[in-house]
């Protein structure tokens, strides 16, 4: 995982990579180059089995401000629709890592870094920190789909229509965010959480994450289906008679202690 990167930062570390938007100079904002390296930098994540867990941060003062609007200012409409597909990828590589993808936001995240954040499996959050999606007042449109699977459709469009700023704690009100820390305690927090999951047998977490993705898109039968399939494949791959055999005797030596 040598490759470099100009707009983003990735290290690996026990298990763990940490992929960073990396122009802080910029807020972060998303560029076209940005796109294209998350697109890499995920499809290097994806096929590395040593990694079992990532992180997505954003280096300096906030996670992301949005899309890069002083690239925009000399595009044409041909050039704009090519800007948004090379987003859509990029979101698009974050949500089908095999490995959870833990969100880590402070500061602000507005319109793409809505985008981004959204795109993985779940989101910490910093008090304090900012969350907007401006699409609307821009003239433009934006974040229609992942949005209402996270908070319903009734918000979504609220949020949607009106662009208002809203914090982390309605964030996590309305299930946008799972946890919201101090902001001195959210780097410590993340990394516990990320190394307490890069612990667990790696095939059965993305086998489970697989099967909450794809039963969510079909139907409830269809749903039992794909985890069935899922049971079976992690049975061929996985030693879950020794994990069992492993948890039973923690459950005894708790039981015994008692």
């Amino acid at each position: 995982m040598s490759a470099a990167y100009e707009t983003v930062a990735l290290d690996v570390a026990g298990h763990v990579a940490t992929l960073t938007l990396n122009r802080p100079e910029n807020r972060n904002a998303l560029s076209l180059r940005m796109c294209r390296e998350l697109v890499a930098a995920c499809t290097a994540l994806a096929a590395d089995e040593q990694v079992h867990v990532v992180v997505i941060r954003g280096a300096g003062p906030v996670f992301c401000a949005g899309a890069d609007l002083k690239e925009r200012r000399t595009m044409t409409d041909q050039d704009m629709t090519a800007r948004r597909v090379a987003g859509f990828a990029a979101y698009a590589a974050i949500e089908r890592l095999p490995q959870p993808a833990i969100a880590v936001v402070h500061g602000a995240a507005f319109g793409s870094g809505c985008e981004i954040a959204g795109a993985c499996d779940f989101i910490l959050a910093a008090q304090g920190t900012r969350f907007c999606y401006p699409e609307v007042g821009w003239g433009t449109i934006g974040a229609t789909q992942r949005l209402p699977r996270a908070v319903g459709a009734r918000m979504a469009k609220e949020l949607l229509f009106t662009g208002r700023k809203f914090d982390a704690r309605e964030a996590r009100e309305i299930g946008l965010v799972n946890h919201v820390y101090p902001p001195d305690e959210l780097a410590a927090q993340a990394a516990e959480m990320a190394a307490h999951i890069a612990r667990a047998t790696p095939l059965t977490v993305r086998l489970t994450k697989r099967s909450v993705d794809q039963g969510l898109a079909t139907t409830r039968e269809g749903a039992m289906a794909v985890e069935l399939l899922a049971i079976e494949e992690n049975l061929r791959g996985t030693d879950w008679k020794g994990a069992l055999a492993g948890f039973g005797a923690k459950s005894a030596g708790v039981t015994d202690a008692g």
